[in-house]
């Protein structure tokens, strides 16, 4: 599926999506958020568009934006309909609170005029109350209900161009959702573990639900879901695509977690390589170690690496020794390699 100059399923890389935290209509401020997303390697930004003032920012946002755009819709199904006016990429809507089925429809009709996709989202804190009266509470097969009864008016109208999500905060219920909706729909699934958290902890909880459907081949495009920059977001998602080899942009850097044995500041060492290589877009291994147990074979085996002990330590570049240096030099002559490599 289109999404702009962006591409969703279809054996296509998991995209990498996040989301505006500024107010949209500020539109400088919303402008310099999404660029700053854009240069982190966020593909696809999706916009809230709460009220009539953030409708009416959209056709500038879009005029200074040159990538791909979402508005972010719920309940009022005229916000969906500027956002497709306005030239938006794609609208995410959550048919069970924007209104009547006429309503949708609209909504619908608008989106294959204009060649807009639109995401189906269902959220396990917004399921339409006749669901939850069925199904005892936002379980499982509420949110799989939900999704069939927000679904049938897009099938009546023969619209292809939908990504599917189901969202909880819950890891255990995330998993099994998205199990159940790959199975049962051809739809590109949109995953990610709402309301996550702070960095740290919705990081981990993240990488807990998302890793096992990754593992299972679950997934065409994701957020990580973060109270904080949406940068870290961005960050966090292509970590975990890294992890599991789905995508690499940039460098992934290994350091060891110190013991008794280290003798070098790692640390530091791992944090001025981080900085000082915030720029390489590479899809390159380095490794930063402090003993002589792992050390030597970790930097070996990586890209590039350090190896050091006692206030010294040995730069590996592609398996090989290239330069033994002292603590104070590692840092320098590591990125001056990866630098050079690299370009």
């Amino acid at each position: 599926m289109r999404v702009g100059s962006a591409t969703i399923g279809g054996g296509s890389p998991v995209l990498v999506q996040s989301m505006t935290k500024t107010r949209t209509d500020d539109v400088a401020g919303t402008v310099r958020q999404a660029r700053r997303l854009a240069r982190a390697g966020c593909e696809l930004v999706r916009m809230a568009v709460p009220d009539a003032r953030a409708a009416e920012a959209l056709p500038e946002l879009r005029r200074k934006l040159d990538l791909p755009l979402c508005a972010d819709v719920h309940f009022d199904h005229r916000l969906a309909l500027a956002a497709i006016a306005a030239g938006f990429d794609k609208v995410r809507i959550n048919p069970g609170n924007i209104g009547s089925r006429a309503k949708v429809k609209r909504v619908i009709s608008a989106a294959k005029d204009a060649g807009v996709s639109v995401r189906v989202g269902v959220n396990a804190g917004s399921i339409a109350k006749p669901v939850l009266r069925r199904n005892g509470g936002p379980t499982v097969e509420a949110m799989l209900d939900s999704m069939a009864d927000c679904l049938e008016p897009f099938e009546q109208l023969g619209f292809r161009d939908v990504v599917l999500s189901a969202k909880t905060t819950g890891t255990p219920e995330t998993i099994a959702v998205y199990r159940r909706l790959s199975k049962r729909y051809r739809y590109p699934l949109h995953v990610g573990l709402t309301e996550a958290g702070l960095p740290f902890e919705g990081a981990i909880r993240s990488a807990a639900a998302l890793g096992v459907l990754f593992s299972e081949g679950i997934g065409d495009t994701v957020r990580v879901s973060l109270t904080g920059d949406p940068v870290l977001e961005v960050d966090a998602a292509y970590e975990l695509l890294a992890a599991f080899g789905l995508r690499r942009r940039g460098p992934v850097i290994y350091s060891c977690p110190t013991c008794g044995r280290t003798e070098i500041d790692v640390r530091a060492l791992a944090r001025k390589v981080k900085r000082g290589l915030r720029d390489v877009q590479a899809p390159v291994t380095v490794a930063v170690m402090g003993c002589v147990v792992n050390g030597p074979g970790e930097a070996r085996e990586a890209d590039f690496g350090i190896a050091g002990g006692r206030g010294k330590g040995a730069v590996f570049c592609r398996g090989e020794v290239v330069r033994v240096c002292p603590e104070r030099e590692l840092v320098r002559e590591l990125v001056r390699r990866i630098l050079r490599d690299t370009r």
